[in-house]
């Protein structure tokens, strides 16, 4: 799995100019002549020999060239974006996939259960280090982040969380919730991992065991601001010592299993139940969770601080390829008649707790009550027609929200579309700015009754080749909103903050009004994160 690791490229260092020229291009159609010109002698400025800039990208290859640095962005990104982020993970970091429907497995301990085992299978992969790594147009590509998917757990800590990786040895057990009660159950017992039988009969205990009444929902600490949490988490341990035990149980399990008492029907009610639930019978600092539903459906959220989108969807596309096909191997179909019940993880509480937990409550629901959701499942066409134009389906979708925006507010705002980088060493994303010159031309045309369809299919050529060059160029490590935030990063606490940073252009345009990126599968009908308009086209 990690052979090509060392062998990787190490992100590169763009250079002043080409980002400078990039950065303008990116800012020109989102600004008025007046604020162009503003910005412009901001970057002009930024950029002038034995300026600013220069010596803070001095101070930037240095750090990239450095023999023990294999990504100058990777620690800066992981805290700045992430670890260092107050906000609740959800809604405003976590992501969700929606499976189709199992046909076979009708019933929430059977669907539970295959989805176990499958994903035990892939686990099985990572731990032993025999997964085959993923690859760009026939070339290997990082793995690193894989390390972060299962047995780890991020931790809530002050002005700064942490993420911690227990590894399997010792910890062969996931935690399942039902009725916000926890549950431990070993997913290996005497080395030997239990069969879809045994763990079928297990998800059946524990549904037995939580009963019909829910209980204090402490994981409703984990829908709340960071810094809450983490004061809540020692009020938590405080209360008993022995609440430290049964948090560390379910951080160090391998992954989270829950039994929700839902049945959504609509996609958009699958939608919201996987995104973030009634924020009680989750643990949302957990990596991966797989969630099912009463009907039988199931979905897939994610906690996003050390892993991007691609390596869970190849989890969730792997274990719902193996299911859906057939390969894989559920052992016996009997369970075993001596398997260790379901361990209930408890938590002693007091009043103060108590009245955190409800705290914490509230302010969630406070929360999601500001979100739409919306689902569009578009069936007229898909990524197959769309190639036969010779274009590319990301950039034509991505055109295609450009124009709704477009017809709806009359102007074009920024735009974010996530470009990974991990071709590179520990790489993760990059920015694709994806409002351009081009894509604002095509839009007018397309509203504007005078101008012909052939000079509209003109622009809109334009616009899409604008669109692939830019997201090409962000894969290479070489779009502008990493390379000047690096370059901020240098700035020491003395030091006077370059105009172009104060130019309100630079915070304009990465406050992104639409944030779209897609991953597809044939396995999936749901898939989306914070603000995201949830289109779902039938690839």
């Amino acid at each position: 799995m990690l052979r090509y690791e060392n062998s990787l490229p190490k992100l590169p260092v763009p250079s002043l100019a080409e980002t400078a020229a990039k950065y303008l291009k990116s800012v020109h159609p989102l600004l008025s002549s007046a604020d162009f010109e503003r910005t412009e002698k901001a970057v002009r400025e930024f950029v002038k020999p034995g300026g600013v800039g220069e010596k803070l990208q001095t101070k930037l290859v240095r750090k990239a060239q450095d023999p023990e640095c294999k990504n100058w962005l990777a620690q800066w990104w992981d805290d700045a974006a992430y670890l260092e982020y107050r906000d609740p993970v959800v809604v405003f970091v976590s992501y969700f996939y929606c499976h189709k429907d199992d046909r076979h497995r009708k019933l929430p301990s059977q669907r539970a259960a295959a989805l176990t085992k499958a994903v035990l299978d892939f686990k099985r992969q990572i731990d032993t280090e025999t997964l085959e790594p993923d690859y760009m147009r026939k070339q290997p590509i990082a793995m690193s982040s894989f390390k972060y998917m299962f047995n780890t757990c991020r931790i809530p800590e002050e002005g700064k969380d942490k993420v911690t990786i227990f590894g399997p040895q010792g910890n062969q057990f996931i935690v399942v919730m039902r009725k916000n009660k926890f549950f431990k159950v070993w997913h290996e017992v005497d080395g030997k991992e239990l069969s879809t039988a045994d763990l079928e009969a297990q998800f059946r205990k524990v549904v037995q065991l939580a009963g019909n009444e829910a209980v204090t929902p402490i994981g409703a600490f984990t829908s709340d601001n960071r810094d809450n949490w983490a004061a809540n988490r020692k009020a938590l341990i405080a209360a008993n010592p022995a609440n430290e035990a049964s948090l560390n149980a379910i951080e160090k399990s391998s992954f989270l299993v829950c039994l929700d008492d839902t049945a959504p029907h609509t996609l958009e009610e699958r939608a919201r139940d996987c995104w973030h639930g009634d924020g009680r019978n989750r643990w949302f600092d957990k990596p991966c969770q797989f969630i099912v539903f009463e009907n039988g459906r199931s979905g897939f959220m994610g906690e996003h601080s050390m892993m991007d989108g691609t390596p869970t969807h190849r989890l969730n596309h792997y274990v719902c390829d193996i299911l859906a096909r057939n390969k894989l191997d559920h052992g016996s179909p009997q369970p075993q008649s001596s398997l260790p019940e379901p361990e209930e993880i408890k938590f002693h509480l007091n009043s103060d707790v108590k009245a955190a937990v409800a705290k914490s409550e509230k302010a969630f629901e406070e929360l999601v009550s500001k979100y739409d959701l919306k689902v569009m499942f578009y069936q007229g066409y898909g990524a197959d027609l769309i190639k036969q134009f010779k274009s590319s389906p990301d950039a034509w979708a991505q055109m295609l929200i450009q124009l709704a925006y477009y017809k709806m507010y009359n102007v074009s705002r920024p735009t974010y579309e996530s470009a990974a980088t991990r071709k590179y060493q520990l790489g993760r994303t990059e920015t694709c700015r994806t409002v351009s010159d081009d894509s604002v031309a095509w839009c007018k045309a397309m509203e504007d009754t005078s101008v012909s369809t052939e000079k509209c299919l003109e622009l809109g050529r334009k616009a899409l080749a604008a669109h692939v060059k830019y997201i090409m160029e962000a894969s290479d490590g070489k779009g502008c909103d990493r390379h000047l935030f690096g370059l901020k990063k240098l700035l020491g606490p003395n030091d006077e903050v370059p105009e172009i940073y104060k130019d309100p252009a630079y915070s304009y345009s990465s406050h992104w009004f639409l944030s779209t990126s897609q991953l597809s599968s044939e396995y999936t009908n749901g898939y989306g994160w914070y603000a995201l308009l949830l289109c779902v086209i039938n690839l």
